[in-house]
């Protein structure tokens, strides 16, 4: 296959991963198929729609390794669902009648792209996959290689998704600040809100990797300072089943011995209680363009706070989100090696016309390979029967009762 052109676009939901994926693309593409032109389609389909387009420079390759240092994405992102043209209209990205996915291919038509790098979650790549399948129903055929990006590793059948370990480090020390704040008052519930729509896998990665931290501090107990203060206490995740009466009896008896309770919370943990409380009393559940729960204004949470608070007989409540700190930080050791494997072999692919997802392939002895569109699907749940996650909860006096049990 004859690669003349390809492009890239960042899409969805921040991830640390993205940066560093734009540059080791252009990276790759420099070593081994420099003569290959790149561009960047600016926020992802809303600039496909609107032709908003980068030309990667020279310059830019040469200095693409910088983009490994840098969290966010340097060509945007933004949520738009090719299959809402009513969305779509409403924002002005396509005229009434006009079929979006065919605004999108002829666009990528026009621009001679052969090969379309599309880094983001299984609404980003399956849609890249409908586009290619369209262009080749009207005789065009183009190569799409996906990334697979979500702070939730939450992809069927991928293994591990890009910037997860970072989300996952940068939610860990964000919680060290947090929970810091619990002598500001007596009583004291701290509510750690961590993002995770329908998996937990961010929640408890982070709720591990902060009490391995715990394990590497020392104590002074005669001051007040002890690790029982510092410890979570609860991680409440989408997966599990969550007795209320029965955790907030057993977190009473900690804030009673301890004065004070830390709770790790999966923003998803709870989503249909809290939604069908709301919609019993005749409130209008927001929800985005694909159709989800907008759980920022729901406020999970607050919910949750609420519902402990009393019980717990706290005099003082915190909630806060880690989210918005962890998704936009830079890729950390672990993720800038996965990113250059998968890099590095998404431009292989390309190269030879082979589509699909870039993934360790978790139903295939975990191979790292393209991953046929088809096979992918987001909502991924996180399986809680892992040992070491049944050795945090045992380590925090939590039982394991798994949703599904």
């Amino acid at each position: 296959m004859s690669v003349r052109r390809v492009a890239l676009l960042t899409a969805g939901g921040f991830a640390p991963c993205l940066s560093s994926a734009v540059g080791g693309l252009i990276e790759r593409y420099t070593e081994i198929a420099p003569e290959v032109e790149i561009i960047a389609y600016q926020h992802g389909y809303h600039g496909l729609l609107t032709g908003n387009t980068l030309v990667v420079d020279d310059e830019t390759r040469a200095k693409a390794g910088i983009l490994h240092r840098f969290g966010g994405s340097p060509i945007g992102n933004s949520r738009v669902k090719l299959t809402n043209a009513a969305d779509l209209v409403r924002r002005g990205l396509v005229e009434d009648g006009q079929d979006p996915l065919k605004v999108a291919a002829d666009r990528l038509k026009a621009d001679g792209v052969d090969v379309l790098h599309t880094i983001g979650g299984d609404d980003t790549n399956t849609t890249a996959a409908d586009l290619a399948a369209y262009l080749h129903e009207n005789g065009y055929e183009l190569t799409v290689v996906g990334l697979p990006k979500t702070i939730d590793n939450d992809v069927v059948p991928i293994k591990q998704s890009l910037g997860a370990w970072t989300a996952a480090e940068e939610a860990a020390g964000f919680a060290r600040n947090v929970i810091g704040e619990h002598r500001s008052g007596p009583r004291m519930l701290i509510v750690h809100e961590v993002m995770g729509r329908h998996c937990g896998w961010l929640t408890a990665a982070a709720a591990a990797e902060y009490r391995r931290w715990l394990d590497t501090q020392e104590w002074v107990p005669g001051i007040g300072l002890t690790r029982e203060r510092w410890d979570i206490h609860a991680v409440f995740l989408p997966e599990l089943t969550l007795d209320i009466e029965a955790e907030a009896q057993r977190l009473r008896g900690v804030m009673d011995e301890v004065g004070n309770v830390n709770i790790f919370l999966s923003e998803g943990a709870g989503m249909h209680e809290i939604v069908e409380q709301l919609e019993s009393s005749g409130e209008e559940v927001p929800r985005d363009p694909f159709g989800h729960v907008r759980l920022d204004t729901i406020n999970p949470g607050q919910w949750f706070a609420k519902q402990f608070a009393e019980k717990l007989g706290a005099e003082k409540v915190m909630v806060q989100k880690s989210g918005y700190y962890s998704r936009a930080a830079a890729a950390n050791a672990e993720d800038l090696r996965l990113i250059k494997s998968m890099t590095d072999l998404a431009v292989e692919c390309a190269l030879r016309g082979e589509s699909g997802v870039i993934g360790h392939d978790e139903e295939d002895g975990d191979r790292l390979k393209a991953i046929a569109f088809p096979r992918i699907a987001g909502g991924k749940a996180f399986d809680v029967s892992q040992d070491w996650f049944g050795a945090l909860l045992d380590g925090i006096g939590q039982r394991l009762v798994p949703v599904t049990s």
